[in-house]
């Protein structure tokens, strides 16, 4: 998945990290690295970038994309509950995290403490499932294939994109000077059955299906493969996928 859904926004935010020059970067719920990658590319070779994630394996993933002596630390940590200390970062930077984050106003109150006066916030979140037709069919065929209690994973990364509250919650935790980009991209699926595969096994939506009894994953891939060819054509595949990048400072 990652070269579809995620690649091109990660070139995206990089750049937007290293127009600001910073000398010490902190990216929260890394992941698999795909964002750290690009960050540690983009930034002057004297910057320090730290890692983190709550979960250690995806970490582990992560820092194999780096060679060794590359300037990069990794280090488990809840965005919620930061483990440096004040005023410590330039920037802090986070690429479709923030929606998995159960106390997001917490995440953002952390990011402030660690940023130094004058620091800059970013952060990306997908657009609403009209928007990402991907997300929306997933979500769509999980809840007929279920319906009875129905996963409700394929809900999670789009449900956090209302620009007024996010601006909102910013500023009560202290941040000015906001900036919002909306981002839509156009991504070709060569093979639409692997994505849909990747969609089913890829993320913790697999987890909630063989937890409830009656349907096969593989069924579920097969639900899924039909609807994306159904709404977004045969392959090579056309997606349109939207997301949402906010920026502000601390003062």
């Amino acid at each position: 998945m990652g070269p579809v859904l995620f690649a091109d926004f990660a070139d995206d935010l990089s750049r937007r990290v290293s127009r600001l020059s910073p000398m010490r970067v902190l990216e929260t719920a890394a992941g698999t690295g795909i964002l750290t990658r690009r960050l540690r590319d983009a930034l002057p070779a004297a910057a320090r970038l730290t890692a983190t994630d709550l979960n250690p394996p995806m970490l582990a993933t992560a820092r194999a994309k780096f060679r060794a002596g590359e300037a990069v630390e990794f280090q488990p940590a809840d965005a919620a509950a930061l483990p440096f200390d004040d005023g410590g970062f330039d920037a802090v930077v986070c690429q479709f995290g923030i929606m998995f984050f159960p106390d997001k106003q917490k995440s953002h109150l952390e990011a402030h403490r660690v940023l130094a006066p004058g620091g800059r916030y970013l952060f990306s979140v997908w657009d609403a499932h009209r928007h990402n037709a991907f997300g929306r069919l997933a979500h769509d065929v999980v809840t007929g294939l279920f319906p009875v209690d129905p996963p409700q994973f394929y809900r999670v990364p789009f449900s956090y994109h209302r620009i007024d509250p996010i601006k909102d919650a910013l500023a009560d935790a202290g941040f000015v000077d906001l900036r919002v980009a909306v981002l839509n991209r156009i991504k070709e699926v060569p093979d639409i059955s692997d994505f849909a595969r990747a969609f089913v096994y890829g993320n913790p939506a697999i987890d909630q299906i063989t937890a409830r009894a009656g349907v096969e994953p593989a069924a579920v891939v097969s639900a899924l493969d039909e609807a994306l060819r159904r709404e977004c054509g045969s392959a090579p595949m056309r997606l349109s996928l939207q997301a949402i990048v906010f920026e502000a400072r601390r003062p």
